[in-house]
């Protein structure tokens, strides 16, 4: 996966398939079960389009509401291992939390996998946000410090897989001895990913991920978003990709792209989820959330009050919706392109109904743009 992920201009990573309802709080009957058959399915097409990778989510409790979202999910250091082995181009991404997952065995898998897929394996490196999910595992989770104990958890990850002898480390948060790991990755540096939001997450994704994967609301938000990961990964001596997390609905035309997007997504949307996430986000909030330090921060504060009205409500709130024709879908993301984006996500209510009709029709004029290239055979 050296490259991040190949040489085109505008890539794609298919988000949240293994747990149900993707990344859709919708009780829309098709909503996403994230059934294994499915999943690789899903993972397979991905491969033989030429998609770059397949992004997980890292969930241990569900949203309730209705449809339960997240409450069924597959964990994502074995699922990369299966997909790994099951496909033959595509990046397999490993999702870790800091608080659950030591950097000795982060280091340890991601190695493993990235045998097993012969250079296809990344981290997305995760600083949490819901206390519910830590509390199967014993800890509690706060907001405070909790970038500044994943930076430490990095150092660490970044030492191992650098190689070299057995090291001990005494920080703030973390204490190993004779740490060491052997093999070291196939890759010389598996890419790392931060889907870090807030403006302090944005910093600690500066200094460790090479790929920003975040949230957005507008294209203005995009365009702001892109100007600081850049003066802030610059300020560390470093370069930085931005991806922004996008749900399509595209149809053949624009009039039943509207009206599936409004039926599943505002008719059939899932309060109850998306209150209990706005709660529970409200509890690990950042500092610079508070006080509206970046336009992200505005727009995270913003959807945390209900005071930011949101067209799709039962999309989830992060995501930057592209509702349309295959046309439409290509001009948004040339937009997208244009700012300096290096890719999107893949979201759809269900992924194994709507992905090949995205592949047949956008792919191709995506190539016709020059955003893409048509994969080898």
């Amino acid at each position: 996966m050296s490259g991040f992920f190949g040489d085109n201009r505008f890539k794609f990573g298919v988000f949240g398939i293994n747990c149900s309802g993707g990344m859709t709080p919708s009780v829309a009957p098709d909503r996403w079960k994230a059934d294994w058959s499915e999943i690789v399915a899903v993972a397979k097409l991905a491969d033989e389009a030429g998609i770059e990778f397949l992004l997980p989510i890292a969930k241990w409790h569900g949203l309730g509401g209705k449809a339960n979202m997240w409450g069924h999910s597959f964990e994502t250091f074995s699922q990369a291992a299966a997909l790994g082995a099951l496909t033959k181009k595509t990046g397999v991404f490993v999702t870790a939390h800091v608080s659950l997952i030591t950097p000795a065995f982060a280091a340890k898998a991601i190695s493993t996998i990235d045998h097993v897929t012969g250079g296809r394996a990344g981290l997305n490196i995760v600083c949490g946000w819901n206390p519910d999910e830590f509390g199967p595992h014993g800890i509690r989770l706060t907001g405070e410090r909790r970038y500044d104990r994943g930076l430490e958890w990095f150092r660490i990850y970044e030492k191992l897989l650098a190689g070299g002898p057995e090291f001990d480390h005494k920080g703030e948060f973390f204490e190993v001895w004779g740490a060491s790991t052997e093999p070291l990755p196939v890759q010389k540096r598996p890419p790392v990913m931060s889907a870090a939001q807030s403006g302090e997450g944005q910093i600690f994704a500066a200094r460790a991920a090479d790929i920003l994967f975040t949230g957005m609301h507008s294209h203005e938000q995009v365009a702001d978003t892109f100007a600081n990961i850049n003066a802030r990964a610059a300020q560390f001596g470093r370069k930085q990709d931005l991806y922004v997390e996008t749900q399509f609905v595209v149809r053949p035309t624009r009039k039943e792209a509207e009206e599936y997007a409004h039926y599943y997504a505002t008719e059939m949307a899932d309060p109850d989820a998306i209150d209990y996430f706005r709660r529970q986000k409200a509890v690990t909030i950042s500092q610079s959330t508070k006080t509206g330090d970046t336009a992200a921060d505005r727009a995270v504060a913003a959807t945390l009050a209900g005071a930011a009205p949101r067209r799709y409500p039962g999309m989830f709130p992060a995501m930057y919706p592209i509702v349309g024709t295959p046309d439409d879908a290509v001009a948004e993301l040339q937009r997208l392109a244009n700012i300096g984006v290096a890719g999107s996500t893949l979201v759809f209510l269900n992924y194994l109904k709507e992905l090949p009709y995205f592949v047949q029709e956008v792919f191709p004029r995506l190539e016709r743009a020059g955003l893409r290239s048509k994969p080898p055979a």
